[in-house]
């Protein structure tokens, strides 16, 4: 057994909560909607005729929906977040690695937002804002708004409570 890891009847305090699966639904419509003009554009070049047919668009559909494919995965699979009593510490990032510890100490306040494929999929994003200038809002896209929502009243009541 490995030193540095807990027992076996401890959790593993490092270990990250995934965010909820309708977070990859959200992100491939996004990627989707935001290739969409690229997607136009291949077609006018292509219909436009001065390049042999397939040439422009067929790269363009290839390499998009394989961005809409993959992209939305991975971004799930590199983003985290665990819970504690005092703090809540956020993971993210594919090639540059950010994380995030927000002590409930340095909080502000704190929004639940939505918009609307988030609300379509009953998703909401969880945004810390803290103390200070640098980093001064963390937020936690992916949740389910439920958690969202109850996560926010479990860091206001801690917050209620240092305040007190």
């Amino acid at each position: 057994m490995d030193s540095a890891s807990p027992p076996a009847d401890q959790p593993d305090p490092d270990a990250l909560t995934p965010l909820h699966r309708n977070f990859v639904k959200v992100v491939r419509i996004a990627w989707a909607l935001g290739l969409l003009p690229v997607v136009v554009a291949a077609l006018v070049l292509e219909s436009a005729g001065l390049l042999p047919r397939g040439m422009f668009l067929l790269p363009v559909l290839v390499v998009g929906g394989l961005a809409v494919l993959r992209v939305p995965l991975r971004r799930y699979q590199a983003r985290g977040y665990a819970m504690g009593a005092d703090r809540l510490r956020v993971a993210r990032g594919l090639l540059f690695r950010s994380d995030t510890v927000v002590p409930f100490g340095r909080v502000q306040h704190i929004d639940v937002e939505q918009g609307p494929l988030e609300r379509l999929y009953g998703l909401g994003t969880l945004v810390l804002h803290t103390a200070g200038n640098h980093n001064s809002s963390v937020s936690l896209p992916g949740l389910a708004h439920g958690d969202a929502l109850a996560m926010r009243e479990a860091i206001r009541a801690h917050v209620t409570r240092e305040t007190l």
